[in-house]
């Protein structure tokens, strides 16, 4: 029985380590189309690290592969250093594909279309960027960096990642033109929700938790209705609308996407209409009775 167990642990790590990979692979090659196929051809910027290479490149007319490796050996050493070495290791292997795949891939130019460019530009390389940390790396080392600033300083990790881009941005207007800089916010912009789609998904996960005197039937609907899982925690009334209330409550705590939230909450009116809901977001969950996302 010990072996069997054992032997599943391995092919669970082996299957986990093949879709990390295929991730990678997969986002090098996306992030390549973004570069080579939208933004390289056309003078076109981003954000974060690979927008400082970009933004060298135009400067100094160094290839692109050989910057985004330069420009991106400190984060690497962050990672090692901020994270793990596993990520480290990943982020290296994810950036030197991206090296290959741009030195090497013949992508063709799309489009001479500036909106077309920021857009599907960002996008792909959006989608590049997020697929290779759904793999456990980064091809763009601005949140190890952000993470880093972020331990020895009083700003958050949101504030670092902006406070890089408008220097980016900034530069690009001092040192090239307006133009370049304003598209290359709508790239980064573009990118960015790409990366926050391929990341959470559009079912993003929604936590409830239940407060209902009726809290039985509650529990029943959502668990042989809305086929959800659901924990019961003890709680005690305190004060509300009927003043101050002592007795013992059972507190329902459930989990579902945010597409079935709407249904949840009209099931509950419909058994109690005075039930007190709080929800809030959460970035992922494992096991239990969930939806689970197609890619995960």
């Amino acid at each position: 029985m010990v072996k069997k167990r054992i032997q599943r642990a391995k092919n669970s790590a082996v299957y986990r380590e093949i879709k990390e990979a295929f991730f990678i692979i997969i986002g090098v090659l996306c992030a390549g189309m973004g570069l080579k196929g939208f933004l390289l051809p056309n003078d076109f910027l981003d954000g974060g690290v690979i927008g400082i290479s970009l933004l060298l490149q135009l400067k100094t007319g160094i290839d692109l592969a050989i910057l985004v490796v330069v420009v991106n050996i400190p984060f690497i050493w962050m990672g090692f250093r901020q994270v793990s070495w596993t990520f480290a290791l990943k982020t290296a292997a994810g950036i030197g594909l991206l090296a290959l795949c741009l030195a090497f891939i013949p992508y063709p130019m799309v489009t001479t279309d500036k909106l077309l460019i920021a857009v599907f530009g960002g996008f792909f390389l959006g989608a590049g960027i997020g697929l290779a940390m759904r793999g456990g790396g980064v091809l763009d080392g601005t949140e190890v960096l952000a993470i880093y600033i972020s331990r020895r300083s009083f700003l958050s990790v949101g504030d670092v990642i902006m406070v890089i881009n408008l220097l980016i941005f900034g530069s690009a207007a001092i040192f090239i033109n307006v133009e370049t800089a304003l598209y290359a916010m709508l790239t980064y912009l573009s990118a960015s929700k790409t990366v926050d789609f391929i990341i959470h998904g559009i079912e993003e996960y929604i936590a409830v938790m239940i407060v209902s005197d009726r809290h039985e039937e509650v529990r029943q609907l959502i668990t042989e209705e809305l086929a959800r899982g659901v924990t019961v925690l003890k709680g005690e009334k305190g004060f509300g609308k009927r003043g101050m209330r002592e007795n013992d409550i059972n507190i329902l705590y459930a989990v579902v996407t945010r597409l079935e939230i709407t249904r949840l909450k009209d099931k509950i009116s419909e058994v109690d209409e005075k039930a007190f809901l709080i929800e809030h977001s959460i970035a992922d969950v494992k096991g239990g009775m969930i939806k689970h996302r197609p890619l995960h």
